[in-house]
């Protein structure tokens, strides 16, 4: 797949980047070409296959057409996520990198400003032109990123499966993160699954807003190059904007998102007195196909809503390790699993209930980048990916996530409780954004839970404890509830980019009241 997108030039599709101000439409094809010009300058540098570049900057245009660039001569990208690197020396000797484009503010030598790659660049009448947008990065180098301006672009290069193309990083909740290099091989792998599943082409367009430092956010742009449909980027606070006005047709994003737009749907309908499939299709463009959502733990509850509304959700399951290994899709869609294992693919469900993944195409077989016995802890020998997941295979061979295997509490009387479900249960409070459970004493559960709104819904957290002792009880039985002084969120550092609570960091702001059993809401 990656072979056939570099051996021709699109001849439709349009890209659409979207910022709160609006959207700008750039054909695929012209930014085809501007990858090109920009490989050109890249090579009259003297960069080329195995070089190794770095793009730390949000979401934009630039940031597709360097990654396109340094596609087209086999240089690796390192995709570094803004707010959990920095743009300096030390990161770039770190990781081996010859040059880093960011949009942060820098005047490190070989540190690049990314806004302005495509200033100066000949527009398709040859003409010198600003192609980029705006330069807002207060950066103060500025050596022309793009090189020799007018040369020739590269000829198509063609990869084998095991080479290398980026190197992808852990959204691991503590240390530095785990880095990794992805074969082309793991990525056509999934995304002619993906296609097999769901069919993208002409009309469709898919949005993308988590940051393309993740791998996968770029596969999409992949594929609308291969398969000719459109495809919009925007950061996060965009996507809201982006859907009523991109109109999409595919919204790829985390669980936290979702249910962030079932909150929406809910209270505008509330507002208006209009029905709630009325203001979905208004909050989501009125041409939506499906949904995508995986990273992290589906709500049932929000996916069921959207389901019931006409906006039919798919949850899947991957690592970075792994990439994707089960999607449900239509035609084969289970509610309460992943989906069954992809093409590829092999589940191994452990003795102890941890999966195992073994993969026709591996992403990689070892961390390059990483703490001592951190490969060895995730890679086997045979090159099979521990994930630290708990789950099991049903009969039709769907795949079922039961939580962290790390994340399983132990009480003093030795029975072992799985944290996911009761959290789960706790979460269908619309009152409660996100709910984290710990057992300070071995004796007994206190819930962390982060508040939907403020000021908090005190009365309905407490319903909802009162609901779940009484669905669970037993040994999961919450014993209170401590509300969390403001909510999660990735700038307070509670949690991850990919929305996913940071447990060890919860634990330490609130360990003084999960300490003091006179603090919390308690169970009646």
């Amino acid at each position: 797949m990656i072979n056939e997108l570099l051996a021709s030039t699109p001849n439709r599709g349009t890209l659409h980047v979207t910022r709160l101000a609006g959207t700008r439409e750039i054909p695929l094809a012209e930014v085809w070409r501007l990858s090109g010009l920009v490989a050109a300058g890249l090579r009259a540098r003297g960069l080329g296959a195995g070089d190794r570049i770095g793009i730390l900057a949000a979401n934009s245009l630039e940031w597709v057409v360097l990654d396109l660039a340094a596609l087209r001569l086999k240089v690796v990208t390192a995709g570094l996520e803004p707010g959990k690197f920095t743009p300096t020396r030390e990161l770039m000797e770190r990781y081996s990198l010859s040059l880093l484009f960011t949009d942060r503010p820098c005047d490190v030598p070989g540190v690049e400003r990314l806004t302005t790659l495509l200033d100066d660049l000949p527009d398709a009448a040859g003409t010198a032109g600003t192609a980029g947008a705006d330069d807002t990065s207060g950066a103060d180098n500025t050596t022309g990123a793009a090189g020799a301006v007018g040369a020739a672009p590269p000829p198509p290069v063609r990869y084998a499966p095991d080479e290398i193309t980026t190197i992808k990083f852990t959204s691991g909740s503590t240390g530095t993160p785990k880095g990794l290099g992805a074969t082309v091989g793991s990525i056509d792998s999934s995304l002619d699954a993906v296609q097999d599943m769901f069919g993208h082409g002409p009309g469709d367009n898919l949005l993308v807003f988590l940051p393309l430092s993740l791998l996968q956010q770029r596969y999409w742009v992949y594929s609308a190059l291969r398969y000719g449909h459109d495809v919009t980027v925007c950061t996060y606070e965009s996507a809201f904007v982006a859907l009523t006005q991109v109109r999409p047709t595919v919204v790829m994003g985390v669980p936290g998102f979702f249910e962030s737009a079932r909150g929406q749907i809910e209270r505008h309908a509330r507002r208006t007195g209009r029905d709630l499939a009325d203001v979905a299709r208004d909050i989501f463009g009125g041409r939506i196909r499906y949904l995508w959502t995986g990273s992290a733990p589906a709500d049932p509850a929000t996916l069921a809503f959207l389901n019931r509304l006409g906006l039919p959700i798919y949850e899947g399951y991957g690592l970075n390790e792994t990439c994707i290994v089960a999607k449900n899709h239509p035609g084969a869609h289970r509610a309460g699993s992943v989906g069954r294992v992809l093409p590829g693919k092999e589940v191994i469900i452990g003795d102890d209930g941890v999966i195992s993944v073994r993969a026709e195409h591996p992403v990689n077989r070892r961390y390059d980048y990483c703490e001592p016995g951190d490969s060895e802890r995730v890679f086997g020998t045979d090159g099979v990916v521990r994930t630290g997941d708990l789950g099991h295979l049903d009969a039709d061979g769907f795949l079922f996530v039961l939580g962290r295997a790390d994340d399983t509490i132990v009480l003093d009387n030795g029975r072992k409780i799985v944290v996911r479900q009761i959290e789960e249960h706790l979460k269908a409070s619309p009152a409660i954004a996100e709910c984290v459970l710990y057992c300070p004493a071995q004796t007994e559960l206190v819930a962390v839970v982060s508040p939907a709104s403020v000021p908090v819904d005190t009365g309905a957290i407490a319903a909802q404890l009162t609901a779940t002792n009484r669905a669970l009880g037993g040994d999961q039985y919450i014993h209170r509830v401590v509300v969390a002084d403001e909510p999660f969120s990735i700038g307070n550092g509670l949690l991850t980019s990919q929305y996913k609570p940071r447990r060890k960091q919860i634990r330490a702001v609130y360990q003084r009241q999960l300490g003091d059993p006179r603090k919390g809401i308690h169970a009646a």
